[in-house]
């Protein structure tokens, strides 16, 4: 495996954008820019691809222990100029906060089984007798194991409102409705025409003289010895 694959395989499992990996690469004391990593994480048969050296790799593998754990007090830890799967193993273990119990099952969750002397043997220095060295064999499935436990979905969309319609008077409203002034201007004239049929008396236009309604008026009646009082 490649740095650069390394550095793709980590970033879709965390799911961190560009912002995100400057940021890491920050904690470790180093700036890069987004074009940089837009570089990294480029297929190599693009034009545009530029490959991750080993102390990027190690410095970025540092910002991602210090973003986990938190950075420890005093000078930063000095990124290694070759960087080797039993570090890269090594630097993971340490973020991830793992113990070798932890990877034996992590592996054997992608169905490869390790015993624990084997894995020990890749932490121990390189001029020690049990020395192994770490193939790319381990790294892919331990990555791809790590993707499976801690793979972080990106956050679902919402939906964007118009500013000053409401989500409940948009789901309401059908398209092609308009208004109808018209109906609003006669319910209108019926309130008017309504009330001033309150003061009007209903004649019958098909009575005759004799049936029509007479208009009354109300007479005063007074009793004779009323007035001269």
């Amino acid at each position: 495996m490649t740095n650069n694959d390394i550095l793709r395989r980590l970033r879709y499992t965390f799911n961190f954008n560009d912002n995100k990996m400057v940021a890491l690469f920050a904690l470790a004391d180093h700036q890069v820019t987004r074009e940089q990593i837009s570089s990294w994480l480029k297929k190599e048969e693009d034009d545009d691809y530029v490959n991750c050296t080993d102390t990027q790799l190690a410095i970025f593998l540092n910002g991602f222990i210090n973003d986990r754990r938190g950075k420890k007090d005093g000078p930063q830890y000095a990124p290694e100029k070759r960087i080797t799967n039993n570090i890269i193993l090594t630097k993971l273990k340490i973020a991830l906060n793992l113990r070798t119990e932890d990877i034996i099952a992590l592996l054997a969750s992608v169905d490869l089984r390790i015993g624990k002397a084997e894995l020990s043997a890749f932490s121990r220095k390189t001029d020690h007798k049990h020395y192994r060295v770490c193939k790319d064999q381990i790294i892919r499935n331990f990555l791809q194991a790590i993707q499976t436990k801690y793979r972080v979905e990106p956050a679902p969309k919402t939906p964007k409102v118009k500013e000053g319609v409401s989500s409940d008077k948009k789901s309401n409203q059908k398209p092609g409705n308009k208004p109808n002034h018209k109906s609003m201007t006669t319910s209108g004239a019926g309130k008017s025409d309504k009330k001033s049929s309150v003061n009007t008396m209903y004649v019958n236009p098909n009575a005759t003289v004799k049936d029509k309604p007479k208009p009354t008026r109300k007479v005063l009646k007074l009793k004779a010895e009323d007035i001269w009082k």
